[in-house]
């Protein structure tokens, strides 16, 4: 996809958005009982209880795509903001079917797997969230600076959203973004124009002053308009 960024459909684009924001919801709904406990789960509490956040969120990602409003319906469409069942199979699948089935199949919602499970989820689905965006900024074109302030405060926004004790911190993401992905992007063999290439550098030095990796940054701003 990331080779022929350019050419994606836009409601390719928000679906990849969309889907990684959903694993995020459903860890964050399962962080907020503090019992590791899947059987206590509320997506719907949670959501309504961070409701401006979300809205927020959800503006940064219509403005960083320029999406239309087919495209954002794609959010609707999947589900995940809306109360729904959160189970510890899905949980395996978000973070990767890293942790090994036990032989019970009950056994893996046992509150010290689940822990497990949802701290690997965060930051994988947090790693493909920030990808995502940042592919849709290149995609859609437009002014790097402006474009990472959005990324930035979108994916303080979603950390926050994934664990309130700061573990997922952005620049820890942005960190794992670049390890994870951005060489692959880059490398002189990738399937990407250079256009494309240029526009995902851009990108990682913008988001390097707003998120440094050392961790000294200030907390992304909110972007008007």
């Amino acid at each position: 996809m990331a080779g022929q960024v350019v050419r994606v459909p836009e409601g390719a684009l928000a679906r990849e958005i969309f889907g990684p924001l959903g694993g995020v919801v459903e860890v964050g709904a399962v962080s907020a009982t503090g019992t590791w406990s899947v059987g206590a789960v509320s997506v719907g509490e949670l959501v309504s209880r961070r409701r401006d956040e979300v809205g927020r969120l959800l503006e940064l990602v219509r403005d960083i795509g320029g999406f239309t409003s087919s495209a954002m319906a794609v959010a609707d469409e999947l589900g995940y903001l809306r109360e729904h069942e959160v189970t510890a199979p899905s949980l395996l699948l978000w973070s990767g079917a890293v942790e090994e089935v036990p032989s019970r199949l009950e056994d893996l919602g046992r509150p010290d797997i689940v822990r497990r499970m949802c701290h690997m989820a965060a930051d994988l689905q947090l790693t493909y969230f920030l990808q995502a965006l940042i592919t849709a900024a290149v995609a859609a074109g437009g002014e790097v600076r402006p474009g990472a302030a959005r990324i930035a405060e979108a994916l303080a926004i979603a950390s926050g959203i994934a664990d309130a004790t700061g573990r997922s911190a952005p620049a820890l993401v942005f960190r794992m973004w670049r390890v994870a992905c951005l060489p692959g992007l880059l490398r002189p063999e990738a399937d990407m124009p250079q256009h494309g290439k240029a526009g995902f550098r851009a990108y990682d030095r913008a988001l390097d002053a707003l998120l440094p990796v050392d961790g000294r940054a200030d907390a992304p701003r909110r972007v008007s308009g």
